[in-house]
């Protein structure tokens, strides 16, 4: 099984490199590392294109950049991560293990890189959803094979909830593979933000876009302080 890393990026710079480093060992196994830039203003391009097989450059918008990447992607299965992602060799082996025992799709438990223990009750929460209700974030790394993929049609284009968008699709083909391993993802939007403020903050936009306000709207919400977790 080959798998297609597909890393989103958009300005970026202080982790992009520190992100394709680490993921640089699982391109020497034989993955394919493909990285797609929205725009970034001074992108490190010499330094990155040693570490990745393919440097896209795209519209920004995380969910046309993952589309571009998996146009361009040979693998047999497709593995979104974001550029504040931490993995390791044993995930790429509990997926090629959950894809061989019959699995479409799925993602990886949680963790939040900071110490407060709010964070702590944050992810558990987080993990305990996404097994309840089937719907992955992005910070999960979501994976699934081509063939799915492609059925589904892709991420939907949208400004936000792509990630919640795709798994409902995902979802009328199976259930997700839940895996228990842990992906570390960077806890400075709780910090940035405050944790509280955040848990209220992100709750508030899931009800209000399964109540049907537009992705657009809900962007505008979220934006005053980007990060690269949705």
């Amino acid at each position: 099984m080959r798998l297609s890393i597909i890393v989103p990026v958009l300005n970026e710079n202080g982790l992009v490199l520190e992100c394709v480093k680490r993921l640089a060992r699982l391109n020497d196994a034989g993955h394919e590392l493909i990285l797609v830039d929205g725009g970034s203003e001074d992108l490190p391009e010499e330094a990155l294109r040693p570490h990745v097989d393919q440097l896209l450059v795209s519209k920004p918008g995380r969910a046309i950049q993952m589309n571009l990447g998996a146009d361009a992607a040979s693998g047999d299965v497709f593995w979104f991560l974001h550029v504040d992602s931490q993995v390791d060799t044993e995930m790429v082996k509990a997926m090629e293990d959950a894809i061989e025992n019959g699995a479409t799709w799925g993602r990886f438990d949680i963790r939040l890189s900071g110490a407060h223990p709010l964070l702590r009750v944050v992810e558990r929460m987080m993990n305990w959803r996404s097994r309840k209700s089937g719907i992955a974030t992005g910070d999960q790394g979501i994976f699934t094979r081509r063939s799915l993929f492609k059925q589904v049609g892709g991420y939907p284009e949208q400004a936000l909830m792509e990630d919640v968008e795709i798994s409902r699709r995902l979802k009328r083909h199976g259930m997700p593979a839940c895996l228990s391993e842990r992906l570390v993802t960077s806890s400075r939007r709780w910090e940035r933000r405050g944790i509280l403020r955040t848990i209220v903050l992100m709750w508030g936009l899931r009800l209000a876009y399964w109540l049907g306000v537009s992705p657009s709207r809900l962007a505008s919400l979220y934006r005053p302080c980007p990060t690269t977790s949705s």
